[in-house]
């Protein structure tokens, strides 16, 4: 051939190339390790919070086994503490549905989950 363009095999050219691709490999397996990280926070949050959740669930549910026994006895009746406990969540269920709106519940996670992608970004823009 006549026309064999020589000129872009020249060492700068490769090593230029050998750099750019190590560097873009670089950033990947960075970015691969960044969200390799978040997600096991993620799962370690979430197994966290519903084993919280969980313990707090079998606690209120002994409690209120405990207050009705509790009335029950102090009532001197075998269901009317039970009623007293079941009538205290109906209200607390009313109390709710009627007087909390999601926007507070929402202001809750705005305050729990600000600025957490920003402080676990250690990097230097």
């Amino acid at each position: 051939m006549l026309f064999d363009d020589d000129t872009s095999k020249t060492p700068r050219n490769d090593s230029l190339i050998g750099n750019l691709t190590g560097y873009l490999d670089t950033r990947i397996d960075l970015v691969r390790l960044e969200i390799q990280q978040k997600v096991s926070t993620v799962f370690v949050s979430t197994v966290h919070g519903v084993t919280l959740a969980l313990l707090a669930l079998m606690f209120v549910i002994f409690l209120s086994v405990f207050a009705g026994l509790a009335l029950n006895s102090a009532l001197d009746s075998s269901f009317w503490g039970f009623g007293i406990v079941a009538g205290f969540y109906l209200i607390l269920l009313v109390l709710v549905l009627v007087g909390v709106d999601k926007a507070a519940f929402q202001g809750i996670a705005n305050k729990a989950l600000k600025d957490t992608i920003y402080k676990s970004d250690k990097r230097q823009a």
